[in-house]
């Protein structure tokens, strides 16, 4: 197949999947323990296939998969980093993509014609990433148009969305960012304009903006496509420096500052790391914010004997826990729950994909459209243009 484009506890956190929060954002419900594999056999499956392959395989994992599925991934990554990594690759035949569907779109865009790329379960996608639609985008688009604005706005869309959105992106002579070079982008969209359009997640924008390029808060408006003009007057477009797409992570959207406030109370002395998909409340109150790979960083680099509460997806946390046995780590939200859609990625769809690929068998091959693969192109390269590394100021 091608697929073109809760009761009172005594405990610090609340059994998984035992708990809801009425205050998150809308999210997905937590799913509690994954379970293991039925067939005790997979493992041994998905090395053999893997090893008939050689390589003519390359596979990619996200951080916010399963370990099952990890330990079988010759690179992990945020999805910044599987975006080079998948690009660097150009002899492997078959790139297998274990993470979400925006990702693997962004690795065919960077890959060659030759080059396949299969996601393991074509329904493990991004709640994030659906909420800004091509169509939504242009009649937005329509609206900045028409207030005067469009010509001096350049997008910026997270890559945590479709091709199609990175498509609109190139084409109109805008760039991708990741939570890691999110600053560095903003700072090259205000190099060539004066005015930002931000998809599809407000926090990010929000908090790269205001923490980190200094623009004022109320110089921050937020597009809602439901609404006509999206929810705003002709002057508060003209007078916006960021416009943010009403959009958000449904597991990080789950943490809020009262999260922060408890787990201050509950350990002392610790630590607060948050992803800056958070809301800008949340990333006020904490001690530090970053990326997947600056939270993996920071961890590697602490003091032995220091506690961290970390705002980020379960799997990951609970794998740099058993990585640090030395240090105190926990989550920062007491209903702590997976990314729904990361998990779609276990290891039957895992050896499913490799064994079919070892007979010949293209399954779940991502594929996007020519045309907009190339205005995609455009944007993604923009992105991996950019500088590794932001100077230090005098």
């Amino acid at each position: 197949m091608t697929f073109t484009e809760p009761a009172a506890t005594p405990l610090a956190l609340l059994l998984l999947g035992r708990g809801t929060d009425p205050d998150s954002e809308r999210g997905v419900d937590c799913p509690g323990e994954l379970p293991p594999a039925s067939d005790p056999s997979l493992v041994a499956r998905a090395a053999a296939a893997k090893e008939a392959l050689g390589n003519r395989v390359f596979v990619l994992g996200h951080h916010y998969q399963r370990d099952e599925v990890i330990q079988f991934a010759d690179v992990t990554g945020d999805s910044f980093k599987l975006a080079r990594e998948a690009a660097a690759r150009p002899d492997a035949e078959y790139i297998v993509f274990c993470g979400v569907h925006f990702m693997a779109e962004s690795a065919d865009i960077l890959t060659s014609a030759g080059q396949r790329v299969v996601l393991p379960d074509l329904a493990a996608g991004c709640s994030m990433a659906d909420m800004a639609t091509y169509q939504q985008v242009v009649e937005a688009w329509d609206v900045l148009t028409e207030v005067g604005v469009a010509d001096t706005t350049v997008p910026v869309t997270y890559m945590n969305s479709s091709a199609a959105i990175k498509g609109f992106t190139g084409e109109h002579g805008g760039t991708v960012c990741t939570s890691s070079n999110a600053e560095r982008a903003l700072t090259w969209a205000f190099e060539h304009g004066q005015k930002v359009l931000f998809l599809p997640d407000e926090h990010l924008g929000r908090n790269t903006a205001v923490l980190q390029l200094g623009i004022p808060l109320e110089d921050c408006v937020v597009f809602n496509p439901h609404k006509p003009g999206g929810g705003l007057t002709p002057q508060q477009l003209r007078d916006a420096k960021m416009i943010l797409w009403r959009g958000h992570c449904s597991v990080h959207g789950r943490f809020t500052e009262e999260n922060v406030a408890q787990v201050r109370a509950r350990v002392p002395g610790v630590n607060v790391l948050v992803h800056p998909e958070c809301r800008h409340e949340v990333v006020l109150a904490a001690d530090l914010v970053g990326s997947t790979e600056f939270i993996i960083d920071t961890l590697a680099a602490a003091e032995p004997g220091t506690s961290w509460a970390i705002g980020t997806e379960l799997n990951l946390v609970r794998r740099l826990a058993a990585q640090h046995p030395d240090k105190e780590i926990v989550f920062l939200e007491k209903t702590v729950c997976y990314c729904s859609t990361m998990n779609r990625i276990d290891l039957p769809h895992l050896v499913h994909s490799l064994e079919s690929l070892a007979r010949g068998e293209v399954v779940n091959r991502i594929s996007v459209e020519p045309t907009m693969a190339a205005n995609a192109r455009l944007a993604l390269d923009r992105m991996l243009a950019l500088p590794q590394a932001m100077p230090v100021a005098d």
